[in-house]
């Protein structure tokens, strides 16, 4: 598995990020859904890998600078296919790394808190990430789960 930053606007990724958004809009009210689409993606505070195998897309994950120090992982996604593989778990041990090489001191994110994102606190809970308060600009949502991870011990 190789993981490269890339554009969110190649046709594979826009196929994954379709799926993605799909399911984000089939599971929460769409004032619950905060998933970003591929030209949003591609916006210039936000910096993008996807995870390959012989140049077949595994997933995506996206990191977005906040405040400075601060920043927000966006669309971690998983082709259906390649669940099971530890595509998540790869993707979000680089993003980490990539975050604390950039100088970042805490990530956040936000994730559903219906069923269907089980799986996906789960992964998080498991690489030390923990609920805390919304965060840059969210509002308390029950339909939003917040959490963050704390980057200064290395």
């Amino acid at each position: 598995m190789l993981i490269d930053r890339d554009s969110p606007e190649r046709a594979d990724v826009q196929e994954l990020l379709a799926g993605h958004l799909a399911d984000m809009y089939a599971t929460s009210p769409p004032e619950s859904v905060h998933a970003l689409d591929p030209a949003a993606l591609a916006g210039p505070e936000i910096s993008f890998w996807t995870a390959r195998a012989d140049s077949r897309l595994l997933g995506c994950a996206a990191l977005k600078r906040l405040a400075p120090g601060d920043g927000e992982i966006k669309s971690m996604r998983t082709a259906e296919w390649a669940r099971g593989w530890g595509v998540a778990s790869a993707l979000l041990r680089h993003l980490v790394a990539e975050a604390r090489a950039g100088g970042y001191r805490r990530l956040y994110l936000e994730t559903g808190s219906q069923e269907f994102f089980a799986p996906a606190r789960r992964l998080y809970e498991r690489h030390g990430f923990a609920a805390c308060p919304p965060f840059a600009g969210y509002v308390p949502d029950p339909n939003s789960v917040f959490m963050t991870l704390g980057l200064d011990a290395g």
